[in-house]
């Protein structure tokens, strides 16, 4: 997630939250005799009040202050033009673009291919199939011969034919000399929407009936169905790959998850070893908990499927690699598939990429042509359909030289006018895509009602924010959330980070608050056996190193001893508990199912951080710094009025 995106994750929340106080409108403040509302200033309040995690953020007086703040920091941009700036006003339009498709949308339609798609989705189907090809378009004479050919390639296969011998034999997908038609397993969104369902409502061993796709008909054998596989939780063990992929370095990681793996199978603790050795720093503190996944949503298949293999809860698996390292896997526990409620959001999104998204928009045009009065000037329409010729199948078809006859109303669209001149530019960029409707006059005909489809769309989209108060109030949180974004990155963000003196004067000022806590330079031994243990600790007195200890107690393919060594804060997980902090070799300390020895080699003592080392937090709250001081600034530059009385009322309002 970048910067952006993050800042916006904030500002904004999916849910959109109704109008407080909306009848009520009133000023509440002014900033250069701009006026501010009540209504505005509520709504906002009640809709982030749960995201504010500062408890005195929640009191109305301090958010008062940092809602005066925000349109402080939206003038302020306005008067220096950053609203005008190109990258502003796309990014903005992108963002109306991918809102808006909230409300291009039949949403009784929707939730039920929503609710068909998670019902498909429980399950998985293996089918083969044969292909016969034939264009969308295609003339009424090569659709009849494809679909004849499917009918008597489908009567073969309903008296026994081998399938997969006929698809060698007959399809036109080019796979099928080598697979025999055979699609493996799929599920919903897999395949075009018209196989999908094809599939689904055929029978397991059974052949489907003829199927029309946008590639030609098809044929599909069910061959079977099984159950979707759910979701895990799991905890791993990871042992990173070197980065410089050096054989030796490799083969050390290699040995070290093998190491570990021995240790298990003689019953020592997952959770514990994790601790001491998983390189995966998000997951080693919680004994290498995972958050829970289903098939496809890790980045490593091989890591899925052999977690997926694991049967009982507390099983685990051999080392296994991925392109990231070697794991060891234990499964936690197995999650049914998710309910439609969990689903929900995400079907919606892919049925909006998906080829059944055109039953919503049709079923959308549909409604609006019955919102909007549509008119057509028919002697104009006639004379201008006498101008497109037979060329336009070859994309040869040109504007007429004098289009001024034309200039006309050709139609009206809930009073809208829109001209036959209009309908000709969109004739001329239709050439591109295949047009097989014959004669000429049919096909202008279906351009039309494309470009009426196309027309009434775009008037209820630009009018969305008339339609919908809440699609508005978005947009224009949007709006000035996307220019405080820019004016931060130029006058706060971008200072911070170059500004070299100014935040090194800064770090000065405030360097008791960069600090190190107590650190250890140590070498940690672990073994579940004293005797070992023992042997471990003479060894480490006589100044041998961890790799000769190791080497010498780990016999007979046996872990016995495991090392780590680094620099560790002293309240550490990887070291035991009750270790007196001094110089040399520790004395054995028991600590779960473990003996530690711990040799110390050195002592860092609390101090403070250098600059390098406190870098981030340092720039973070430099730049609050500067914004606080900014923000004064800004009250100097611009007057601001607080309506006192009004502000109790809405106080009142909103407590209530």
């Amino acid at each position: 997630m970048n910067l952006k995106q993050l800042f916006f994750g904030v500002l904004l929340s999916a849910n959109f939250t109704s109008f407080a106080q909306n009848a009520n409108k009133e000023v509440l403040f002014t900033i250069d005799d701009k006026p501010y509302y009540t209504d505005e200033f509520a709504r906002v309040y009640n809709k982030n009040i749960d995201l504010v995690k500062d408890e005195s953020q929640k009191d109305l007086n301090q958010y008062l202050d940092l809602f005066v703040g925000y349109k402080l920091k939206i003038n302020k941009a306005n008067k220096l033009g950053l609203q005008n700036g190109q990258a502003y006003q796309a990014e903005l339009k992108s963002y109306r673009n991918q809102l808006s498709k909230n409300y291009l949308t039949d949403s009784k339609v929707t939730q039920e291919l929503i609710e068909e798609s998670y019902k498909r989705s429980l399950k998985e189907i293996k089918a083969a199939h044969i292909l016969f090809m034939v264009d969308e378009n295609a003339s009424p004479e090569d659709t009849l011969k494809a679909y004849k050919k499917a009918v008597e390639v489908r009567e073969k296969a309903l008296k026994g034919e081998d399938f997969g011998e006929l698809a060698v034999k007959y399809s036109e997908d080019p796979s099928a000399k080598e697979n025999k038609g055979e699609l493996g397993y799929f599920s919903a969104f897999r395949m075009v929407y018209p196989f999908e369902s094809a599939a689904y409502k055929t029978p397991k061993g059974q052949v489907s009936k003829i199927t029309r796709t946008r590639f030609g008909y098809h044929i599909i054998k069910v061959e079977d169905v099984r159950d979707n596989r759910g979701e895990l939780t799991v905890a791993h063990i990871m042992i990173l790959k070197p980065q410089n992929q050096n054989p030796e370095e490799s083969e050390k990681a290699k040995n070290t998850i093998q190491e570990i793996y021995t240790k298990l199978q003689q019953d020592e603790n997952f959770e514990s070893l994790a601790k001491q050795f998983s390189q995966d720093k998000s997951s080693a503190s919680k004994g290498g908990l995972l958050n829970r996944f289903g098939s496809g949503q890790l980045s490593s298949e091989e890591f899925e499927d052999a977690a997926f293999a694991l049967k009982n809860p507390n099983d685990y698996s051999t080392p296994i690699e991925s392109n990231f390292g070697w794991h060891i896997i234990k499964l936690i526990e197995r999650h049914p598939v998710k309910t439609l409620e969990e689903m929900q959001a995400d079907l919606d999104n892919k049925i909006r990429k998906d080829e059944r998204s055109r039953l919503i928009t049709n079923s959308l045009t549909e409604k609006l042509k019955k919102k909007y009065a549509v008119k057509r000037n028919d002697k104009l329409y006639a004379a201008l359909s006498k101008t497109v010729t037979d060329k336009f199948y070859m994309g040869e078809w040109k504007l007429p030289e004098n289009t001024k006859p034309f200039a006309g109303d050709l139609v009206t669209i809930d009073k809208k006018a829109i001209t036959g001149e209009d309908f000709l530019k969109f004739l001329a960029t239709q050439q591109r895509g295949e047009n097989t409707i014959k004669p000429i006059g049919k096909l202008v005909d279906k351009k039309y009602q494309e470009f009426v489809d196309v027309k009434v769309n775009e008037l209820y989209n630009n009018n969305l924010e008339n339609e919908f108060p809440d699609f508005a109030a978005v947009m224009e949180e949007y709006r000035d959330g996307l220019l405080l974004f820019d004016l931060m990155e130029k006058e706060i963000w971008e200072k911070a980070k170059t500004d070299t003196i100014g935040l090194q004067n800064f770090y000065e000022s405030r360097i008791n608050n960069y600090r190190w806590g107590n650190r250890l330079d140590a070498i940690v031994l672990t073994s579940t056996k004293m005797d070992v243990a023992k042997k471990a600790q003479k060894l480490l007195k006589q100044g041998k190193t961890a790799d000769f200890i190791k080497e010498k107690l780990n016999l007979n393919g046996k872990v016995d001893v495991m090392s780590n060594a680094g620099i560790f804060e002293e309240n550490s997980d990887a070291l035991p508990k009750g270790l007196v902090k001094k110089d040399g070799v520790s004395d054995i300390i028991k600590d779960g199912e473990y003996y530690f020895i711990v040799k110390i080699n050195k002592h860092l003592e609390a101090g403070p951080k250098t600059l390098d080392e406190a870098r981030g937090k340092v720039i973070n709250d430099y730049q609050q710094y500067l914004e606080e001081k900014w923000v004064g600034d800004l009250k100097q530059e611009f007057k601001v009025n607080v309506n006192q009385p009004v502000f109790e009322k809405v106080k009142k309002q909103i407590k209530s």
